[in-house]
């Protein structure tokens, strides 16, 4: 599932390469992916043009002049994929923007995805990006005061059922947050009441530089990017080496289970 590097990785990208173009018309071949009818969805995207693309989390934002905001959630895993002039476009898209030029950008999910159109005066009450928490890599917003802002509000959660609950901080999931807990030397299981100040700051330092180094490779090895081409990110610390070697003391790294989710750790280095 793409997490905050693979979806910044691809909206830097896109804001490269579709700013400027004008859409021509749009192509859905599954609207149940969209939030509007397909006949609204293209009245909110046709003959407007690319401003520029952000992300926050796990959402890319599209902005669109004069009016209009395109919301893309790859969901599960899927492709988003750019297509010069005369490329045929993927056979299994849900769907695709055609431009004026003749590129091309197309959707396909691999279980569930969104490709959504707002009115940009009215983003704010699109329910399923009003209510995204801090992002963790804007210097300006995810600071040390308002990271442990939000774990003084959540004292009785575990630590991993804070970070990854999208109203909190956007964009860390169940993969990324193996290794932030590891980097931090804390038990997934462990209360955040009991998290002592020195192992917030670590906490915190931890999300910036794992997610942070992510997103310089462009990723996960087996997520796409725009051109579809994989991620350069394919080693862990912790996550997903179970019953290999911690690679700080060399303890046995454990599964266990944690809630819904599962988690890897060191037994000896997370507490």
């Amino acid at each position: 599932m793409p997490e905050l590097p693979e979806v910044a990785s691809l909206a830097r990208q896109l804001d490269r390469e579709l700013c400027g173009r004008r859409v021509a018309e749009v192509d859905v071949i599954q609207p149940r992916c969209l939030n509007v009818r397909p006949d609204e969805f293209g009245q909110l995207l046709v003959h407007a043009r690319v401003n520029r693309v952000t992300s926050r989390g796990k959402w890319i934002f599209v902005d669109l002049e004069p009016e209009a905001t395109l919301l893309l959630n790859l969901g599960m895993g899927g492709e988003a994929l750019f297509h010069d002039k005369g490329e045929l476009l993927p056979g299994n898209r849900q769907s695709a923007i055609l431009f004026e030029d003749g590129s091309a950008f197309s959707q396909h999910f691999w279980w569930f995805g969104y490709v959504h159109a707002v009115k940009t005066v009215e983003l704010a009450s699109h329910t399923m990006t009003a209510a995204l928490g801090l992002d963790p890599l804007d210097d300006a917003e995810f600071t040390l005061n308002a990271f442990e802002k939000i774990l003084e509000q959540r004292k009785r959660s575990t630590i991993k059922t804070v970070l990854m609950d999208q109203k909190n901080i956007a964009g860390i999931g169940n993969v990324y947050i193996q290794d932030i807990l590891f980097a931090a030397g804390l038990h997934p299981l462990r209360k955040t009441t009991d998290v002592t100040a020195s192992e917030r700051r670590a906490l915190y330092a931890a999300i910036r530089s794992q997610l942070g180094h992510a997103l310089e490779l462009g990723g996960l090895v087996f997520e796409k990017d725009l051109y579809n081409q994989p991620g350069r990110f394919t080693e862990f610390l912790v996550g997903y080496r179970e019953g290999k070697p911690c690679p700080i003391c060399g303890t046995v790294v454990q599964k266990i289970k944690t809630g819904s989710t599962a988690s890897f750790i060191c037994p000896h280095c997370q507490t």
